[in-house]
C-alpha cells in the first residue's frame, strides 16, 4: 500500500517542521515538501501533528496471574492501543518458577500471534539454575530478546530474591541485555499484609497500607546498588513515589546508567480511590505499586520534565469486576492490575503538553522515542525518518474525547480515568503504512502485528565476558 500524508507538521523528539510523507511497503520512503504521486490513499493532515506511533514498553496481555487470566487478549489490547495512538507494545513472558524459559517464550509467542500491531517481549527471571543461564543466552542470540524482568515482589510466587538477581544481572551484562525490575520489597509486603489483617483490615484500603512508599524505595535502591556493583545498566519500571525516584536521581548524578519509567495512572490518580465506599470501585484500582498520595504526582511530573524519568507506560493488565471479586474478603487476593493503553497518550498530552509541563518534542520522547532507544529499537521505531517503519500517529491537538468504559475499546468493564475529558487525541493511527484507526473508526486486523527482534547492546560476547570484574579479580597487594 502506498500512502501520502500531506500538509502536516512533523513532530519528533528533537525537531518540529512542516512536511509531507510518502509511505510504501510499510516504510517511510520519502519526507519533504510538496510531495506528489499516485497513491492508494492521501491523508490531508492540515492543522495536525505527524508523530511516531506510541510505544508502550510495559503491558500484560492474557497474563495468567493470581488465579485468573487478564481479560485483554493480544488482539483486543493492541487494537485498543491503536485507538489511543500506539503502534507497538513490549509485553512480558513470565515463566512459573521452575518453568523452562524457552518453553514459556514459545507459549507467549503463540498467544501474541493475534496482535494487531507490532510487539516484542521482556522475559522474566523467576528462578535460577544453569538452564536459566543458558536459555538467557539463546533468547538474546536467537530470539531478539535484550531485556529481562525481575519481580522483587510477590513472595511465594514469582519473586526474585537477591540470589537470583545477582547471577541474572551478571548474565545480562555478559549478553548485552538490560535487567528491568519491579521494585517492591516482597518480604516486607508479605509482613505488612499480615499486619493489616491482624488489625482487621481486609478491604482494598489494606492494599496501599501494606505497600507504602518505603517498600518501593528500599527495593529500588537495592536493585540499583546491585546493578552498580555488577556494572550493568538497569531499568526501573512503574516508579510511583519520591522514595523510589530518589535513588534513581542519586545514581544518575553519579554517572550510573539507570532508566526510570512511570505510568500515566500514577501521574494522575491518588490513593483516595482505595477508600471509595463502593468496594468494586476501590478494588478496580488495585495494582502494584498502588496509587500514591497526591504529593507524589507532581514529583513524578517534575522527574519527567528533568529527564530523571525517561519513559511512560501503562502496566496494562485488565481484570473485570468478577475477577476482582476473588478478593472480596481479602485484599491480598484481589488480582493486581488496571487498564490504560488506550488513554496513556491522550492523558500525557492533556496533562503534559496542554499545561506546559512538556513540550511536544518531550511528549514524543516519553511516549515513543526514549523507549525505542533504551530497548534498541531506534530509529526503526520511535522516529520519523526515511527508512523507518511507517508507524505513525496523526494527532489532532484540538479534538476532545471523554474517557469512559462505555465507549473505550479496552476489554475491561472499568476505566481508571472514567469521565475525564481530554483535549488532543489521535485522528489516524498508522501501523507499517496501514491506517488502523481511521478518524474514530477502528480498523485493526487480528494477526497483522509482527514480532520485532531487539538486538543486544554489545554483540561481542567474549569481549564483554573478559572485561567482567568477576572474571578478573584484583590481587591484594602485599
Amino acid at each position: 500500500m502506498k500512502l501520502i500524508i500531506k500538509n502536516g507538521t512533523v513532530v519528533t523528539a528533537d525537531r518540529t517542521y512542516k512536511s509531507d510523507l510518502i509511505c510504501c511497503d510499510g516504510i517511510i520512503k520519502k519526507i519533504g515538501e510538496n510531495l506528489e504521486g499516485k497513491a492508494d490513499r492521501v491523508i490531508d493532515a492540515e492543522g495536525k501533528f505527524i508523530m511516531p506511533g506510541g510505544i508502550d514498553p510495559h503491558t500484560h496481555m492474557e497474563l495468567p496471574f493470581m488465579g485468573t487470566v487478564a481479560s485483554e487478549t493480544f488482539y483486543t489490547g493492541t487494537a485498543a492501543g491503536a485507538a489511543g495512538g500506539n503502534t507497538m507494545i513490549i509485553d512480558f513472558v513470565i515463566p512459573n518458577p521452575g518453568e523452562n524459559l524457552l518453553e514459556a517464550y514459545k507459549k507467549w509467542r503463540g498467544w501474541a500471534e493475534k496482535a494487531a500491531t507490532d510487539y516484542s517481549f521482556h522475559v522474566a527471571i523467576t528462578w535460577w539454575d544453569e538452564s536459566v543461564h543458558a536459555d538467557m543466552g539463546t533468547l538474546v542470540k536467537e530470539h531478539g530478546v535484550n531485556s529481562f524482568k525481575h519481580f522483587m515482589a510477590y513472595k511465594g510466587a514469582i519473586m526474585a530474591p537477591d540470589d537470583t538477581l545477582v547471577p541474572s544481572f551478571k548474565r545480562c551484562l555478559e549478553l548485552g541485555a538490560i535487567p528491568t525490575v519491579h521494585a517492591e520489597n516482597g518480604e516486607l509486603v508479605y509482613f505488612l499484609q499480615k499486619e493489616m489483617k491482624n488489625k482487621g483490615i481486609y478491604g482494598p484500603e489494606g492494599h496501599p497500607q501494606s505497600r507504602p512508599p518505603m517498600v518501593e524505595g528500599e527495593a529500588a535502591n537495592r536493585a540499583i546498588r546491585l546493578a552498580q556493583a555488577i556494572e550493568v545498566p538497569i531499568y526501573v519500571v512503574h516508579v510511583s513515589c519520591q522514595e523510589a525516584l530518589e535513588p534513581i536521581i542519586r545514581a544518575r548524578s553519579e554517572g550510573q546508567r539507570v532508566y526510570g519509567e512511570c505510568l500515566a495512572g500514577h501521574l494522575e490518580i491518588d490513593d483516595s480511590v482505595y477508600y471509595n465506599k463502593d468496594w468494586a470501585v476501590a478494588a478496580a484500582h488495585v495494582m502494584s505499586p498502588p496509587f500514591r498520595p497526591k504529593k507524589h504526582q507532581e514529583i513524578l511530573w517534575k522527574a519527567l520534565q528533568s529527564g530523571n524519568l525517561q519513559t511512560t507506560a501503562t502496566d496494562h493488565c485488565c481484570f473485570c469486576a468478577d475477577q476482582k471479586a476473588m478478593g472480596k474478603d481479602d485484599f491480598s487476593k484481589i488480582p493486581n492490575g488496571t487498564a490504560g493503553i488506550e488513554d496513556r497518550m491522550a492523558i500525557l498530552w492533556d496533562s503534559g503538553v496542554n499545561t506546559g509541563r512538556l513540550t511536544m518534542n518531550e511528549f514524543v520522547a516519553v511516549t515513543s522515542a526514549n523507549a525505542a532507544k533504551i530497548f534498541n529499537l531506534y530509529p526503526r521505531k520511535g522516529a520519523i525518518i526515511e527508512g523507518a517503519d511507517a508507524d505513525i500517529v496523526i494527532w489532532d491537538p484540538e479534538a476532545e474525547r471523554t474517557i469512559s468504559a462505555k465507549t473505550h475499546h479496552q476489554n475491561v468493564d472499568f476505566n481508571i480515568f472514567e469521565g475525564r475529558t481530554v483535549r488532543g487525541i489521535p485522528k489516524y493511527t498508522i501501523s507499517r503504512g496501514n491506517v488502523i484507526f481511521d478518524d474514530g473508526e477502528l480498523k485493526a486486523v487480528e494477526g497483522a502485528g509482527r514480532y520485532i527482534n531487539r538486538p543486544p547492546f554489545n554483540r561481542d560476547y567474549e569481549a564483554v565476558k573478559k572485561s567482567l570484574v568477576f572474571n578478573a579479580p584484583k590481587k591484594a597487594e602485599r
